[in-house]
């Protein structure tokens, strides 16, 4: 199988006419670059606009409307004035670390009685723990409490109710059929769920959770004996779960990360700080959260034990938490070498034995590590452009994890094979799943005929947006600190991209292995550019060229100096 090498621009909504980007310039106070952009993603009026670019805390809706909160709710005042002890059950990945942190630091401030488990992914595997629950009903814990997991824990609900447990599952999964039984289920994925955050992350679930449970120990008076807790000093770890996972950042998720992220740069947790300084974060940002800390987060789960990511969040301190950030940097080190060590079988593979024809990829080795397939999965995607599957085999069974492209709904995909799987779950675009090893071909053949079914073969060539075309002369620092407006970045709301056309490429070099820099040049006009991973597009700037660019600024040793960050390059044949 071959790299894909064909991409597709293509433009965001249409242009809008000079009277509209002046009304918008005007109504909103931005720049007419700033107002294209609103203009192309939707935001055609002055109202719409000014919603997403003002968009508070106070425009979150009413958590109560999420089906299940009333008894969820209901379940755990009682245990925290009946002096129950609760269990918090999270899961490995950031979400799921940030989420426990969140819900066991509130509950406590609430008056709560609380203990916390994160499940071993080598051990335990994915979502609720049978044996964790057996060991807290034996550490007399009356109400579980999961995060970001358990809304396909059907066996795993039947072992509470047989433990004397009250389950209450906070999740945000793809629910499956049937649903397991517990006290409560809040999920706003569930079948006709109508609460208007159906993208929120486990940990912004969890957060609205926290906001109906003060208010009803509010209204019962629970806070004249004790201070009541501001929730809003809990959105850093609910900016950080929520970047980590991937969520589009639209709506109630780009609000909440809004929030959150001041608090993130303030440092108001020691471990955050430190993370930050052995990640060599100047600045926060949903990038540099995103690139930077999430992935020492989540390598604490993916190699080692992920409750020590809790540790870190928690220890308001600051006595362990230098030793934990430099503990989960060489973690992170070592999954990096991990990753490309398995890229590279997994590519060796692909081009040795892989059909072009095919539309999906399914490997599976005993060589990998399960912490690291998914990130190599992602990889595969971009470098193949066909919903993925690896699979890291250990004996006769094998776990494995999934991504996909546009156009091809990885959970519905995966429920159609699911004879030949013994679990699995997870999202459109990502999942997880199961299987004995006898049913590797069977499932192979499977996930490759739902692809052929689902998939056409302009979904099979990369679509890369952008929002308009654009002079060289007219991005200035200005413009660009303008478009900041539109922040935070990220999924459902990426970063302002612009094509340029007739570009002259000049003093071009190369970038290690494989990164250019070089000056893009036009009619007088130049700003330095930079290429990750296209230095095998070098022979293409020795003509003038069209690039795709997103314009930002590069902060190095003091100085702040505007460039051009080049997603992809063509020669400048015109418009596609």
């Amino acid at each position: 199988m071959e790299p894909v090498t064909e991409r597709r621009w293509r433009q965001r909504g249409t242009e809008a006419d000079a009277p509209s980007l002046t009304r918008l310039c005007r109504d909103l106070g931005v720049g007419p670059l700033t107002a294209r952009v609103l203009h192309g993603r939707g935001f055609t009026d002055g109202d719409s606009a000014r919603a997403f670019l003002a968009a508070g805390l106070r425009d979150l809706p009413d958590p109560t409307a999420l089906g299940g909160m009333a008894t969820a709710v209901a379940r755990l005042v009682r245990a925290i004035c009946g002096g129950e002890r609760i269990l918090v059950h999270g899961d490995y990945d950031v979400d799921g670390i940030t989420g426990t942190a969140l819900l066991v630091e509130n509950l406590r401030s609430f008056g709560a009685e609380v203990l916390s488990h994160i499940p071993l992914r080598l051990r335990d595997g994915y979502g609720l723990s049978a044996a964790a629950l057996k060991e807290a009903a034996a550490q007399g814990v009356t109400v579980v409490l999961s995060v970001d997991c358990g809304v396909s824990a059907v066996t795993e609900a039947r072992i509470a109710r047989e433990l004397g447990l009250d389950l209450i599952i906070t999740d945000h999964h793809q629910p499956p059929d049937p649903l397991p039984v517990a006290h409560a289920i809040v999920n706003p994925q569930l079948p006709g769920e109508t609460f208007p955050g159906q993208q929120l992350a486990g940990v912004g679930v969890a957060f609205f959770l926290l906001v109906a449970l003060r208010q009803a120990l509010r209204e019962m008076g629970h806070f004249s004996i004790r201070p009541e807790p501001d929730l809003r000093y809990g959105l850093d770890l609910v900016a950080l779960g929520t970047i980590a996972d991937l969520v589009p950042l639209t709506g109630i998720n780009r609000i909440l990360v809004r929030a959150g992220l001041p608090l993130l740069e303030q440092n108001r947790r020691p471990g955050v700080r430190d993370l930050r300084e052995v990640a060599g974060v100047r600045r926060v940002t949903a990038g540099s959260v995103g690139f930077q800390l999430a992935p020492r987060l989540n390598a604490a789960g993916r190699l080692e034990d992920a409750g020590r990511g809790v540790d870190l969040l928690l220890d308001r301190e600051g006595r362990e938490t230098k030793a934990l950030a430099s503990q989960l940097d060489r973690f992170n080190q070592e999954r990096r070498r991990l990753e490309e060590e398995t890229l590279q079988q997994a590519i060796a593979a692909l081009e040795s034995v892989a059909d072009q024809a095919d539309q999906s990829i399914v490997l599976a080795d005993e060589r990998w590590h399960p912490g690291v397939i998914g990130i190599v999965a992602s990889r595969l995607v971009e470098r193949y452009h066909r919903p993925t599957v690896l699979i890291a085999l250990e004996g006769e069974q094998g776990k494995g994890s999934a991504r996909s492209i546009r156009g091809f709904h990885l959970y519905q995909a995966l429920a159609a094979c699911r004879e030949h799987l013994e679990g699995f779950g997870g999202h459109e675009f990502a999942a997880g799943l199961s299987l004995a090893g006898s049913s590797l071909e069977l499932f192979r053949r499977a996930f490759e005929a739902q692809a052929r079914q689902r998939l056409v073969a302009e979904n099979l060539i990369p679509e890369v947006l952008f929002d308009g075309e654009l002079l060289l002369a007219e991005l200035d620092a200005a413009a660009v600190e303008d478009l900041e407006r539109l922040a935070p970045f990220g999924m459902g709301n990426a970063e302002p991209a612009f094509v340029l056309r007739d570009i002259s490429a000049r003093q071009v070099r190369l970038l290690g292995e494989e990164h250019l820099r070089f000056t893009a040049q036009q009619d007088g006009y130049s700003l330095p550019c930079v290429a990750w991973r296209l230095a095998g597009q070098r022979q293409l700037l020795d003509a003038p060229v069209d690039l795709l660019v997103h314009p930002e600024f590069n902060e190095w040793q003091g100085r702040r100096q505007l460039q051009l960050r080049v997603r992809d390059v063509r020669p400048a044949l015109g418009t596609d």
